[in-house]
């Protein structure tokens, strides 16, 4: 499908083929690479407030559709999120861009971020992991409803069901999931839903978007054996939380694994934290961008 939603000026749009899949981004600005990765159940507009403020502080913004989302293709496999880590490191790498990377995730973004941060540390000038927990790290316990975990994890991972629940509801479902998980009023407003609804209407869509979820267990399997023998993250770490969502508890889950971490909490944002609160959201993550990075041994 194609992207037709208004990009913000000095952006455009590109489809690139990486790693086997047709991938839509937008790009813009010029400087050091600056990769945003959505969550679920959204496309690179996520970032439309963030964008130009990046692009106007020196970097080269780049803004895909995960594979199975927006205007990207949407194959039967490959959601993985070290998968999804090559889709992206692929894209780059087609842009020119080839490391000194910064990456920015959100949700399932922050997963896939964090993926491509453990593969290719080197490539990685700084992370920022906001609102999520972290197959391995946390997530697990996010999943278990028994201990006042969050339902919908389950229910996205089991095969067809959701799908045939949600099929011709969409726009209901997404409206009712913005308001459950978002602290500030008109966020979301009807054409907002309306946009995102249009990306994962249909069996096809739901069934790719829901995809991104079937895959947890076994990342989570894949992030604990790298940290159980030994794994760290050698480069500077953001993990923000909205006040009335993840709050402190994804840079509290980070603390053996990320030496060079900084934590935050957006004050008065629920989950969307980039939609919600962009400008205090900027005041945290532009500074942290810009830092230099510690060296070795120096905390």
């Amino acid at each position: 499908m194609s992207d037709e939603t208004p990009h913000p000026d000095g952006f455009e749009s590109i489809t690139v083929t990486a790693n086997g899949t047709r991938l839509h981004a937008v790009v813009g600005g010029s400087g050091a690479p600056v990769l945003l990765l959505h969550g679920w159940p959204q496309t690179w507009r996520a970032w439309r407030y963030l964008m130009p403020a990046l692009a106007a502080h020196g970097y080269r913004v780049v803004a895909p559709d995960l594979r199975g989302t927006g205007a990207s293709d949407r194959p039967p496999s490959g959601y993985d999120k070290d998968t999804q880590a090559e889709d992206m490191r692929e894209l780059l790498a087609q842009l020119g861009i080839h490391g000194g990377v910064r990456i920015v995730g959100h949700d399932i973004g922050g997963m896939v971020a964090f993926a491509y941060a453990r593969r290719h540390p080197e490539e990685v000038e700084h992370l920022a992991l906001v609102e999520l927990a972290v197959p391995g790290l946390g997530l697990e316990r996010a999943m278990d409803v028994a201990s006042g975990g969050m339902f919908h994890f389950g229910l996205f991972m089991t095969e067809e069901l959701p799908e045939l629940l949600l099929g011709g509801r969409e726009s209901d479902f997404l409206t009712w999931w913005f308001d459950w998980l978002s602290a500030v009023p008109g966020t979301f407003p009807p054409e907002e839903v309306a946009a995102v609804a249009s990306s994962y209407s249909g069996d096809e869509a739901l069934r790719a978007g829901f995809a991104h979820y079937r895959t947890l267990l076994e990342d989570g399997r894949v992030n604990r054996a790298w940290h159980e023998t030994g794994g760290t993250l050698p480069m500077p770490v953001l993990a923000v939380g909205g006040e009335h969502s993840t709050g402190a508890r994804l840079a509290d889950s980070l603390n053996t694994v990320a030496p060079q971490l900084t934590g935050a909490v957006i004050p008065g944002s629920g989950h969307f934290v980039p939609e919600e609160r962009p400008d205090a959201f900027a005041r945290e993550l532009l500074p942290f961008l810009s830092a230099p990075p510690q060296p070795p041994g120096h905390f």
